[in-house]
């Protein structure tokens, strides 16, 4: 004996907003704490991320990442600068965004990688390059709406886990 299941109207999904981070020109705050290594405590950081638009598919991100200087947590350097260049593939653009990037990273040195763009978040995965170490890593940008985000990065050495940070990001207008 089968039974009827009831008609219950599914609700209407709103399709979520365009991202504002990485996808619009922007100025960006930063604030969090970073956790430098396994054995270490966490430390604040402030900082900020300016993206800029040169073309219909490519962008620069740059920023600085803040240590506070003090005897008490010693940091190995004062404060992390990056250069991002990057480029949507657009035979992408629509659907789940694509894109690739190079960075300079001041405490990482060269860094490759690669991201896709989803409704509700941004996700990245990279990897430095000539690294000895073959360390990899994973930044996921988690909309809260259109002025705020939350950034989590990872720093992976193989299967470990070496490096957390979480920062919030709030446009500056």
């Amino acid at each position: 004996m089968t039974f009827p299941l009831p008609s219950v109207p599914r609700p209407a999904t709103a399709k979520p907003a365009p991202h504002s981070f990485l996808m619009e020109q922007g100025r960006w705050k930063l604030e969090g704490h970073w956790l430098l290594n396994r054995e270490e405590i966490l430390v604040p950081i402030h900082g900020r991320l300016i993206v800029a638009w040169n073309a219909e598919t490519w962008f620069n991100l740059v920023g600085k990442i803040c240590l506070p200087a003090s005897s008490e947590t010693p940091v190995p350097f004062q404060e992390a600068t990056l250069q991002y260049r990057g480029h949507f593939d657009p035979g992408h653009l629509g659907g789940s965004e694509h894109y690739s990037f190079m960075l300079q990273h001041s405490y990482l040195g060269k860094v490759e990688g690669e991201g896709r763009v989803l409704p509700n978040s941004i996700m990245q995965r990279f990897w430095i390059l000539g690294d000895r170490e073959n360390r990899t890593g994973v930044d996921h940008f988690c909309r809260i709406d259109s002025d705020h985000y939350h950034w989590s990065s990872s720093l992976l050495n193989s299967h470990t886990l070496v490096s957390t940070m979480e920062a919030q990001l709030e446009r500056q207008r």
